[in-house]
């Protein structure tokens, strides 16, 4: 080999180990923000979960709320019947009385506001844990396609170091890029591409 095309292949190799300099690096920030979209996706499922089985305890409880109140107005409608019929005074009157505090337990069982528990009370809490759960699913999503837009992106960019095609570490800093956005919506704006 001549001098000159020993220069020319150290300039080459230079060229190459700087061009592999950048895309390590490009690599080393995907990774970064791979592991942000990551922790803040697991975060925004969990928090989704735990919504859920509030959301379902809360329904559960609304359920026995329901069937209580059946029973009892089951329970008042027959004492009332009974009272119809019944000549004694007496009688009457403690049947009456009883279906006055089954009456005022119904009431109760349908809105209890200093308790929380009535089941008006209950089906607003369920609704709002509802609400909480799409939320932090909606949340979810885009950070899972903001983590495939970086594990994508730290492929390509692997790619290029191995091919020397430029066009694949330019594809990887734009799926950075992209995978970016994702993450933006899942902090600020989950449900914007999600409407409908």
């Amino acid at each position: 080999m001549s001098v000159h095309e020993n220069l020319e292949h150290a300039e080459h190799a230079e060229h190459a180990a700087h061009s592999n300099k950048k895309i390590a690096l490009l690599i080393a920030v995907l990774a970064l923000f791979l592991s942000f979209s990551e922790t803040l996706g697991k975060s925004s499922q969990t928090t989704a979960i735990t919504y859920n089985v509030a959301a379902n305890d809360l329904w559960s409880f609304f359920q026995a709320k329901t069937i209580r109140s059946t029973v009892l107005t089951t329970a008042v409608e027959q004492a009332q019947v009974e009272a119809d019929r019944t000549t004694d005074a007496d009688g009457k009157a403690k049947l009456l009385k009883l279906i006055d505090g089954w009456k005022k337990t119904i009431a109760r069982y349908n809105d209890e506001p200093e308790t929380g528990e009535g089941r008006k009370q209950l089906s607003e809490r369920a609704k709002e844990a509802e609400e909480k759960r799409e939320f932090a699913l909606a949340r979810y999503h885009e950070f899972e396609f903001a983590s495939a837009a970086f594990q994508i992106g730290i492929v390509l960019a692997s790619a290029q170091v191995i091919t020397g095609i430029a066009a694949l570490g330019w594809l990887s800093g734009l799926l950075g890029v992209c995978g970016l956005g994702f993450m933006t919506l899942g902090l600020w704006a989950p449900h914007l591409l999600h409407l409908g």
